[in-house]
């Protein structure tokens, strides 16, 4: 009987010393008298299959490939004709094929002028990037599409209004080194890297995102680390950036270990989108050394309801089932996500990818960011608009990150009316009003 065995991703990129160009395939020829098989199939020591006829033999085959949705495979034979499906699922092959010129963008897109002036007019900080997986999800003729605004510029950049700042949340000022923010007790916000693979145009810190200063960066790290040791009330560390998860398994790991002989240190987070606009870096080799710095928790960044692909889901799968508690932070952006049915249909589909609704942003005020921003009204309206009617576990926290350093404030709709008395007067989801005995003492 002819089995075929088929090997186990790796998550290595092709052509490494840990896997071949594409993925492995053996073959071996078995029979009845010889039932020498490799440690993956299936082993006999008794012929059950000659005594019981009604038992049906099943070769054993170990498929663990990442998926390719339809449209990231129109995209892949259409810009990319070249490319291998391997080559596809590389995470590193998707980081050097990024798109990140107005001629590959052209190619792949029907360019407004509107967006054609605004990449020419770009200088600086936060250039256009986007990963060709991210790229597939991106409508070709519709420039008004919610995920094709997050990453494609427009000159709105470039309008600058009161209130804005380069560094709105006072993050350089809460920095006792380079790369470290100390702002609440307990806690700092480690920025291992200034490097996203695909770059949002309402980034927060769009001020420093793609600078390139990656030299000097371990010495950089050592500083940062060094503060940590020596401060014994930080407890939970935010790695952030930049996307970590950018950074090779060695680096990464070389932090987490760092941290973990930390005696004070009693969590570690990791901010990223990395799941979101390259899926294909959680791989099981990512996934089996993340899985021995537990405890370990990841803030993912999501957007919109359409980034919930099988790539998307896959990810987020390989993190969970390696144990890694999972939440989402959304930032709430104007004709993008700003409605009730689009910010339920996002918040359900994340629970079914085993990701807990964490928080939903109100849009910081980065320069030229107006056009992204909603009345903070919007986002109450949304949060009154999920509470009761969905269950509880698909209701973020709405706050607003306080210009200026002063942290997250969350902000509620009006359910507490007032007080009558001895009684406290409620409003419930349906708008009907309660009495709540609370005695004044």
């Amino acid at each position: 009987m002819e089995i075929e065995l088929r090997s186990t991703e790796d998550g290595e990129p092709p052509g490494s010393h840990r896997t071949r160009a594409g993925v492995a395939f053996k073959k071996r020829q078995h029979s009845q008298k010889d039932v020498r098989q490799d440690s993956h199939a299936v082993q006999i020591s008794f012929p059950f299959y000659s005594h019981y006829s009604t038992l049906v033999r099943r070769p054993k085959r170990i498929i663990n490939k990442f998926p390719i949705s339809p449209h990231a495979e129109e995209l892949r034979r259409r810009a990319f004709p070249g490319s291998t499906i391997s080559q596809w699922n590389d995470w590193r092959w998707q980081l050097r094929n990024r798109i990140t010129s107005l001629e590959q963008l052209s190619e792949l897109l029907t360019l407004t002028m509107d967006e054609i002036t605004a990449i020419c007019r770009h200088r600086g900080t936060l250039p256009l990037a986007i990963t060709p997986y991210y790229a597939s999800l991106l409508a070709s003729d519709s420039p008004a599409q919610p995920l094709r605004r997050t990453v494609v510029p427009v000159c709105d950049e470039y309008l600058l209004t009161p209130g804005e700042a380069e560094d709105p949340l006072g993050e350089d000022r809460d920095s006792p080194v380079h790369g470290l923010v100390h702002r609440y007790p307990d806690r700092v916000l480690f920025l291992v890297t200034d490097f996203c693979s695909t770059n949002c145009r309402y980034c927060t810190r769009s001020r420093m995102i793609g600078a390139e200063h990656q030299s000097g960066l371990v010495r950089q790290w050592e500083r940062a680390l060094q503060y940590i040791e020596t401060h014994s009330e930080v407890r939970d560390v935010l790695l952030s950036g930049g996307d970590p998860l950018t950074l090779a398994d060695e680096k990464l790991e070389w932090l987490l270990k760092r941290l973990q002989a930390i005696p004070h240190v009693e969590l570690v987070r990791v901010g990223t989108k990395v799941p979101v606009v390259l899926p294909q870096r959680i791989t099981p080799a990512l996934t089996r050394m993340l899985k021995r710095y537990h405890p370990l928790w990841m803030s993912i960044h999501f957007t919109h309801p359409e980034e919930l692909t099988p790539e998307c889901r896959t990810a987020c799968a390989r993190l969970a089932d390696a144990g890694i508690p999972l939440g989402s932070q959304t930032v709430l952006l104007a004709g993008i996500n700003d409605s009730v049915p689009t910010m339920k249909a996002l918040m359900h589909g994340l629970l079914q990818a085993r990701v807990k609704p964490y928080y939903m942003y109100q849009c910081d005020p980065i320069l030229g960011s107006a056009h992204f921003r909603t009345p903070v009204e919007k986002g109450l309206e949304i949060i009154e608009g999920l509470r009761g009617h969905t269950t509880g576990y698909a209701v973020p926290a709405y706050v607003i990150d306080a210009p200026g350093g002063g942290g997250k404030i969350p902000l509620l709709p009006k359910y507490l009316v007032g007080r009558e008395g001895d009684e406290l007067v409620l409003r419930n989801y349906e708008g009907l009003t309660f009495r709540y005995p609370d005695p004044v003492r």
